[in-house]
């Protein structure tokens, strides 16, 4: 019981700490506003780690990638810890358990992206019925425009009703389907 209480612990700090890196850099990305308690709130939390690291990790292209590497090497250290507290242990082959840990956390960050599209998608949708007005609708507007604009040009709005945020929660669905499979492959894949 111990044991469960101090995974469900990591899981909830070191993932909390991901998902706001992540959005980070998704806000940065996708060119969302800062200048609202969200971006703020982000940044609060992000940027005693990724001002520094930004020193040696340069953007490229717009994208910030400080703020990813951050989260990519935040979620590799987590999945050390609950291997840890599993009991595996990464003496016996550390290249390859440390290339198998890099890799299982992209994946895990790339599943981590698209719940928070997801998340983004749903908050966007209930904002848009609720008051399409209120200050953290440009954010969440900014965050989905690029995904709905892809449906947004095949399929026409129904009777005044936006289509698009549908086909990108099935999409993200079917993408978090195909990556569970390649991850459950890649975890119990003989060795």
């Amino acid at each position: 019981m111990f044991s469960q209480i101090v995974h469900l612990l990591i899981q909830t700090a070191f993932g909390f700490f991901v998902y706001a890196l992540l959005l980070r850099f998704h806000m940065q990305w996708l060119r969302a506003p800062f200048r609202n308690p969200v971006g703020q709130f982000v940044s609060a939390l992000t940027d005693w780690i990724v001002r520094p690291a930004r020193r040696v990790v340069p953007g490229l292209f717009g994208l910030d990638l400080a703020s990813i590497l951050i989260a990519w090497i935040v979620e590799a250290l987590m999945l050390v810890l609950l291997y840890w507290l599993r009991g595996f242990s990464f003496a016996g082959a550390p290249g390859i358990a440390a290339g198998m840990l890099f890799t299982l956390a992209a994946m895990e960050l790339v599943r981590a992206s698209l719940y928070l599209l997801i998340g983004v998608v749903i908050v966007q949708v209930i904002i848009s019925w609720v008051n399409p007005y209120a200050p953290l609708a440009p954010v969440f507007d900014a965050l989905t425009r690029p995904f709905y604009a892809i449906f947004r040009r095949f399929v026409p709005t129904i009777g005044n009703v936006d289509l698009s945020p549908l086909f990108v929660l099935l999409v993200a669905q079917i993408l978090l389907m195909l990556l569970e499979n390649l991850v459950a492959r890649l975890v119990l894949a003989p060795s």
